[in-house]
C-alpha cells in the first residue's frame, strides 16, 4: 500500500508549479556533507505480509514473562469488555472534539472520567488528561508557581523517593522558566522524607510534591507533611498511583486542608504495559484554581430544549485560544486511553477497585515476608508499603535479575543506576493478577539462585 499518494505527474505538476526540477532541490540549503546516502541504512524493504511475520517472530523471542517489575508501571487484569468497547468506531476514531453538536458522546464519556477521578483523588475538578504522569507533575508544578505568586518564589521541594524519571521530567520542563527544583533526601531507615530534614533543607518555597506511595513503595506521613507546608503558605502537590486511592487517603483529605494539587499516571486504570505506553496523565485540583489549570476541561449544561449537552469549556487555558496567555502549550491529551480508563472504572466500580488494591497489597506483603525468611536478603526500608518495597540482596543484583529471568521471571526492577547508595537492592511488585503459583515459583528460583551467588552483604543502612 502506497503511503503517499501522489502519482508522478501530480508530483511532475506540483514541482513545475513552485518552479523546481526535482525534490532534492527543495532542500538545497542541506550542505552536502552532512546528507545521508540515500539507502545506506536501510534494509531491503520487504511486503506487509513479511513483516508482519518478522515482528511475529521477534516478539516471540522476548518472550511473556512473569511479571514482578513495577517502578511506576504495573500488570494488571483488565477486562475484556473494556478494550472491545474503547476500539468500537465510534470513541477509536475520535480525535478533539471541538464541534459539540457533532462529538456528544465523546464529551460525555470525557466529563465521566472527570468526575469519577475527580473522586477518586476527593478533588472537586479533573482535566481530561495529560501526556502522561511525568509532564502531569510539570503542569502541576507550573501551575502551583503560577497561583502561588504573592510567595515570591519560585522553588519546588521534590523528594528524592519520588520516581526518577517524574524528577527527571520536571527539571526538563521547568527550568527554563526560572522553576527551581531542590530534592529532598530521604531517611535511611523508613525510605520516607525525613521531616526533620526538610526543615532544615526548606527556606522559602512555592510548592512540597509529596509521593503517595513513594517510588520505593513506602508510605509518607503524608498528613504531617500537607500542615507543614501550608503553614509556611506553599502548596502541595500529590503524585498518587490511582489504584492506591481505593484503600489509602486521598489527596483531598490529606492534613487539615488537603493537597492543592494531585497527579499521577493514568496507567494502572484499564491500560496495557504495551512496552511502556502510550499512557495518559491526570491533574486534579480545587474548584478555586480552576482557571489556572491546564489541559482540557469539559463542562455539562443543557440546550436549548432544556436537554443535557457538554461541551468544551474555559478553553482560554487551552494553547488554542489566547495562545500567548494560555496556561500550557503542552495540552496533549490521551482521549483513547481515558476511554479505555472510564470504561475500566465504571466495570470495576468502588467495590472492585478496592478488591484490586487489597488483592497487590495483600500478595506484595506474603512475597516480601517470604523473601525476608532468606538469610541473604532482607527488606531494605522499615514502616509501611502498599505493593511495592526495597529487596537488598547479599548478591550481585544484575547477576540475579539476569538468573531469574532465564526462568522467564521479570524479578523486579534493579535500583543501582537511580541510586547507588542504595548497593544490591531491587524493587519489588505483586499485583492481583500474580497467583499463588507465581508467588511460590518466584520464591523458589530466588532461594535456589541466592544459595548459589550470595557473596556481598548487604548494608543495612545505606550510605547517602
Amino acid at each position: 500500500m502506497p503511503f503517499i499518494p501522489h502519482t508522478d505527474d501530480e508530483t511532475a505538476a506540483m514541482l513545475e508549479a513552485i518552479g523546481v526540477e526535482q525534490i532534492e532541490a527543495l532542500f538545497d540549503e542541506i550542505a552536502p556533507a552532512l546528507r545521508s546516502q540515500a539507502g545506506e541504512a536501510v534494509p531491503p524493504r520487504l511486503s506487509e505480509m513479511e513483516i508482519s511475520r518478522l515482528m511475529h517472530e521477534r516478539a516471540g523471542r522476548d518472550g511473556i514473562p512473569t511479571c514482578f517489575a513495577g517502578a511506576g508501571a504495573y500488570d494488571h487484569h483488565i477486562p475484556a469488555a473494556v478494550w472491545e468497547l474503547a476500539t468500537r468506531g465510534e470513541f477509536y476514531t475520535a480525535y478533539t472534539p471541538y464541534q459539540a453538536e457533532a462529538s456528544q458522546g465523546t464529551l460525555q464519556l470525557l466529563y465521566e472520567y472527570q468526575t469519577m477521578m475527580a473522586d477518586l483523588n476527593a478533588m472537586e475538578v479533573s482535566n481530561a488528561s495529560l501526556y502522561d504522569g511525568a509532564s502531569a507533575l510539570a503542569e502541576a508544578a507550573l501551575m502551583a508557581v503560577r497561583i502561588n505568586r504573592k510567595a515570591g518564589s519560585k522553588r519546588i521541594l521534590v523528594p528524592r523517593a519520588l520516581h526518577p524519571n517524574y524528577r527527571k521530567t520536571l527539571r526538563s520542563i521547568v527550568s527554563h522558566q526560572g522553576i527551581l527544583v531542590e530534592e529532598i533526601g530521604f531517611d535511611h531507615a523508613s525510605g520516607t522524607v525525613d521531616p526533620a530534614r526538610l526543615e532544615q533543607e526548606a527556606q522559602d518555597f512555592a510548592a512540597l510534591v509529596i509521593a503517595q506511595p513513594n517510588f520505593f513503595g513506602q508510605l509518607e506521613d503524608i498528613d504531617q507533611l500537607t500542615d507543614w507546608a501550608h503553614s509556611r503558605g506553599a502548596m502541595v502537590i500529590a503524585v498518587v498511583n490511582p489504584v492506591s486511592l481505593a484503600v489509602l487517603k486521598a489527596p483531598g483529605e490529606w492534613g487539615a486542608k488537603g493537597a492543592d494539587i494531585s497527579c499521577g499516571e493514568g496507567q494502572p486504570l484499564g491500560i496495557p504495559l504495551s512496552s511502556g505506553g502510550p499512557y495518559y496523565g491526570f491533574l486534579c485540583t480545587r474548584q478555586q484554581f480552576i482557571r489556572q489549570m491546564p489541559g482540557r476541561l469539559i463542562g455539562r449544561t443543557v440546550d436549548a430544549e432544556g436537554k443535557p449537552g457538554y461541551t468544551l469549556t474555559l478553553q482560554a487555558r487551552e494553547q488554542h485560544i489566547r495562545r500567548s496567555k494560555a496556561t500550557s502549550n503542552i495540552c496533549t491529551n490521551q482521549g483513547l486511553m481515558v476511554t479505555a480508563s472510564t470504561i475500566y472504572m465504571a466495570l470495576m466500580g468502588t467495590a472492585g477497585l478496592e478488591q484490586v488494591a487489597s488483592a497487590c497489597f495483600d500478595k506484595t506483603h506474603g512475597l516480601v515476608e517470604r523473601i525476608e525468611t532468606l538469610p541473604a536478603a532482607r527488606r531494605l526500608f522499615s514502616g509501611d508499603y502498599f505493593h511495592e518495597a526495597v529487596v537488598c540482596l547479599d548478591a550481585p543484583v544484575d547477576s540475579v535479575m539476569r538468573a531469574m529471568q532465564a526462568q522467564n521471571i521479570l524479578a523486579g526492577y534493579p535500583l543501582a543506576q537511580d541510586y547507588p547508595e542504595l548497593g544490591n537492592s531491587f524493587l519489588v511488585c505483586v499485583t492481583e493478577t500474580r497467583s499463588a503459583q507465581d508467588i511460590e515459583r518466584y520464591f523458589a528460583h530466588l532461594q535456589r539462585i541466592l544459595d548459589k551467588q550470595a557473596q556481598i552483604k548487604c548494608p543495612i543502612q545505606p550510605k547517602m
